[in-house]
């Protein structure tokens, strides 16, 4: 390539880190890929893990922990319905759920002591309590969550197909931390925009296959001037892990995984042709692919939305408008993907869990007005750690039932109480992976991936 009309010569530093951004979005892959091979691991058995993640803090007396017989300053403004399974009531707008509840659980006794929603994320997400609660929700994670940690455990791919992958975008307050930077979760985008590909996997407007060699040579380059840059611990081998960044750049087999066209229309039809729905196919899509854990950010249910997330205080939300707009795209994406992963015969090796970081106050919010936004009265709930729910489907586990009691409120778990570490713990053991295993922290001190937590004997 170095005779090549459309390599240019000598060029400025600048212009050098600009081509190795174009080539690879900023070497993200060739990092991700550097960082997973120095394990020197291959990939465990290809047991993978959904998880729905609905930050902001979905209701569970409007979800799945209804209380008809509260009094009406807590009942919700929804009736619950009958679902398959006797005695797991859930809200009206879950119709598709209600008939497939055989083959799910529900956890209704989740709790943690984490108000703010950065706070409450990190304690769901990686296992480790923040040492200093942040109430104003600008924290950033000390710790790595269980996906950056599945993906140093499980080591490379040798296909190069990322093992912690984020479905649009990642969560936000989560920091690799002392893995390093090459563990974080490879993000997609929206798959539902025109002519979505992921930028990574795609060769940019102008660059075909025949001048992807040229910014391979401009990236040898780029080494010179990367020296002194350690992201993962060590750089060795840099260059084996570059040319598995470009084969996975190049290759038709990654371009297929990510390529919702290739589904049947049907299929796509029925998981719902809006972001969630989309959202769910393609990380079943990547999941089928062997990828360990994939994220699905369901904050809002679309960029034209103004309940830009689950958080349905009263006032910014209204927590009737919000669900209503939010619980149809909700009950058809997860119920096509837990059925469609059944009729692949998939669920047993897929785990599907959808959570948020907390839930809501039992006792409903009332305002007459909220500055600077017309309309109200508004109806909503506040933050809630002590008691909150998730789904669970698939993963071998024991499906059609209710895990956990709160009492007649909502107000805290009163049967089977279940902690963030004890669901991360069976999800660990899904994955194949050990949850006092450890890794170094900065210092190279051993820190567990769970320091305490028990999978769910109910599910087992």
């Amino acid at each position: 390539m170095a005779n090549s009309p459309l390599c240019t010569g000598p060029v400025s530093r600048r212009t050098l880190l600009r081509a190795g951004s174009l080539a690879l979005g900023g070497l993200t892959l060739a990092d991700i890929l550097a960082a997973r091979a120095a394990q020197g691991q291959k990939a465990a058995p290809e047991t993978s893990v959904i998880l729905f993640w609905m930050w902001g803090g979905p209701s569970q007396m409007e979800t799945y922990d209804m209380k008809p017989g509260a009094p009406s300053e807590y009942r919700g403004p929804f009736d619950p319905i009958a679902t398959a399974v006797p005695g797991m009531d859930i809200v009206e707008h879950f119709p598709h759920q209600a008939k497939l509840a055989s083959h799910f659980s529900v956890i209704r006794s989740l709790h943690h002591t984490m108000s703010a929603h950065n706070d409450g994320s990190i304690e769901v997400l990686t296992g480790k309590t923040p040492a200093k609660p942040d109430p104003t929700s600008t924290a950033r994670s000390e710790h790595p969550d269980f996906g950056m940690l599945a993906a140093r455990m499980r080591g490379r791919r040798d296909d190069g197909l990322p093992q912690y992958i984020a479905v649009h975008r990642a969560p936000f307050m989560i920091s690799p931390s002392y893995l390093g930077l090459g563990y974080r979760a490879y993000e997609t985008g929206d798959p539902t925009t025109a002519n979505f590909a992921p930028s990574n996997l795609k060769l940019t407007a102008g660059i075909d296959e025949s001048r992807l060699g040229c910014r391979k040579e401009l990236l040898g380059q780029l080494d010179q001037l990367r020296r002194g840059l350690d992201l993962a611990g060590s750089m060795d081998g840099v260059d084996q892990f570059r040319r598995d960044a470009f084969q996975l750049l190049a290759s038709p087999q990654m371009a297929a995984a990510f390529d919702l066209s290739r589904e049947d229309t049907d299929l796509r039809d029925r998981y719902g042709r809006h972001r969630w729905g989309q959202n769910c196919l393609l990380a079943r899509r990547l999941a089928e692919r062997g990828a360990a854990v994939v994220n699905i950010d369901a904050t809002a249910p679309s960029d034209k939305s103004e309940y830009f997330s689950w958080d349905d205080h009263a006032g910014p939300f209204h927590l009737v408008h919000a669900n209503l707009e939010r619980f149809p795209q909700y009950d058809q994406a997860i119920s096509a993907l837990i059925e469609d992963l059944r009729d692949r015969g998939l669920d047993r090796r897929i785990l599907v869990v959808a959570v948020g970081e907390f839930g809501r106050t039992p006792r409903l919010t009332h305002r007459a007005t909220f500055p600077r936004k017309p309309g109200g009265p508004w109806l909503g709930r506040d933050h809630w750690p002590n008691a909150f729910s998730a789904l669970i489907a698939g993963g071998g586990l024991r499906m059609g039932q209710v895990v956990g009691q709160t009492n007649s409120r909502s107000e805290y778990p009163t049967h089977d109480p279940v902690t963030p570490q004890d669901l991360l713990a069976t999800i660990y053991r899904h994955l194949g992976l050990r949850p006092e295993s450890t890794v170094p922290d900065y210092n190279g001190r051993p820190v567990p991936l769970l320091s305490a937590g028990r999978p769910i004997q109910a599910l087992l």
